[in-house]
């Protein structure tokens, strides 16, 4: 596509921004080799790319803004050639750090979709069919995870969004107006969303406790009850506790039922941060491993997780679905009545207004590939987790400190007399030699304790079997390897 300018075009064409319909056929027949190209070479390239790239950066950082048009492949050239390849390769088979989000295609369709006919679908009445095919898709989830036909929620761009709402429903339905004595329970291993979200709410750090954790790093219900009572006779409110279907640093589930338990006695809300684990619920095999989860007072989890989609979607569950409504309901002069209760209004359950369409990625995928391969995928990440875990743990001079309670497992690289200095230098050093190779990328954390863990989460779709096994046979060689120095 050439700028304007040089087409000799008159000041009304010079604003017409449209592109016609020929016109973005010929965009995408540009745009679509490039993808298939990365597409294809995806089981090869390097899990993580160079991402030392602060010259690059400081290059780009001198662009200045664009007065004139310039053609499409022109900009694809560098996309493709210098800047994705200084990325950590998120939709790789091989990348098994943080929590993988690997990105279905199928919702790369539905953005096409939803992008290329861009309707509004912040209030019901603007889209009221598309509206719905958003709800029914939070229909399931709430059913895959056990909630009530009372529950209601929002699809949102990701966990902390989530959190932040479950948050603000529960100041509003246990605190009113007694905001500052509120004070917020969750463990020393909660994601950092938790805090964060909880100060945006109106919690300040000195009401939030960190409470500690178990060997097994799963909060400690017994140091839970000591605290909320140790508040009260200050004369404090506690009102929520945040626990977790599987943290980030090791993959661990709280003891939610008794945690529950212990909510209800103390009129507390139980709130249930299962961005990362809480889809696996949605196989019955697996359920037993997330006891308890189903009968908290809200629930956060990621699609892009668990449900494999791409970044940016998360969910809010709310078993009291007016409960949700009611701490956030609003409307204005220039907004339609809200819709019956019977509908979804995302604008009733949410703060956003102007949303995009965010529910059409579930919705579609889960239409073109059914519930059934899902559940066969998500049992199929554990079982991958569970049998590297059992191999890794064999292999000499490694420690297995976290088994997979889901499909994440923590472990350390240690030689006899190793105090944990040596130790920690040890695993930064297996991990750094292991990424170097390219086949996978693990990421580390630093527990309480200070000790350094080397972590393999498994949750993207394109991760099989081989790959697994590639990622233990460079563990062995690594770990051999590192050893064998002393």
């Amino acid at each position: 596509m050439n700028a304007p300018h040089e087409l000799g075009l008159t000041p009304d064409d010079l604003a017409d921004l449209d592109i016609s319909p020929q016109a973005f056929e010929r965009l995408v027949g540009q745009l679509m080799p490039r993808l298939q190209e990365q597409l294809r070479a995806l089981p090869e390239l390097p899990a993580q790319g160079d991402v030392d790239a602060e010259e690059l950066c400081r290059e780009l950082a001198q662009d200045p803004a664009p007065e004139h048009g310039r053609a499409f492949e022109e900009l694809l050239e560098p996309y493709f050639r210098d800047w994705l390849p200084r990325t950590f390769l998120t939709p790789g088979p091989g990348y098994l750090a943080f929590i993988p989000g690997g990105g279905l295609l199928s919702s790369v369709l539905a953005d096409l979709l939803a992008g290329a006919t861009n309707r509004y679908t912040g209030v019901w009445q603007a889209a009221p069919a598309l509206v719905q095919l958003e709800a029914n898709a939070l229909r399931w989830l709430a059913e895959w995870m056990g909630f009530p036909e009372s529950a209601r929620g929002l699809l949102t761009t990701g966990g902390s969004q989530a959190n932040f709402s479950a948050i603000v429903t529960a100041r509003e339905a246990r605190l009113g107006e007694h905001l500052r004595e509120g004070v917020l329970y969750t463990s020393s291993q909660a994601h950092l969303c938790v805090s964060k979200s909880a100060q945006l709410a109106g919690v300040l750090p000195d009401r939030v406790r960190r409470l500690p954790v178990d060997a097994h790093f799963r909060m400690r219900t017994d140091a839970l009850a000591e605290a909320v009572a140790a508040d009260r006779a200050a004369g404090l409110r506690p009102f929520m506790v945040v626990s977790s279907a599987g943290t980030t640093n090791t993959g661990a589930v709280d003891p939610l039922e008794e945690i529950g338990a212990l909510c209800a006695e103390q009129s507390l809300w139980h709130h249930v941060d299962g961005a990362y684990g809480a889809c696996f619920h949605m196989v019955p095999e697996l359920r037993p491993l997330l006891a308890g989860m189903s009968r908290a007072d809200s629930l956060a989890l990621d699609p892009h997780k668990g449900f494999f989609l791409p970044y940016g979607n998360g969910a809010l569950l709310v078993r009291d679905g007016a409960a949700l409504r009611a701490a956030h309901a609003g409307t204005a002069s220039y907004l339609p009545d809200p819709a019956a209760e019977e509908f979804m209004d995302p604008a009733q359950y949410g703060p956003e207004l102007s949303r995009d369409f965010r529910g059409l990625r579930l919705w579609l995928s889960l239409q073109l590939f059914g519930a059934e391969r899902f559940r066969a995928a998500l049992a199929e990440k554990r079982a991958l987790a569970v049998q590297a875990a059992d191999d890794v743990s064999t292999l000499p001079g490694i420690e297995m400190v976290a088994p997979p309670q889901l499909s994440l497992f923590a472990f350390q690289l240690a030689a006899p007399g190793d105090d944990l200095e040596r130790r920690n230098a040890r695993t930064r050093a297996l991990l750094q030699a292991v990424n170097a190779r390219g086949r996978v990328f693990l990421t580390g954390c630093t527990v309480d304790d200070g000790r350094f863990l080397a972590r393999v989460c498994v949750l993207s779709f394109r991760t099989r079997a081989e790959r697994m096994r590639a990622c233990v046979d460079d563990l062995r060689e690594v770990a051999a390897e590192l050893l064998a120095r002393d």
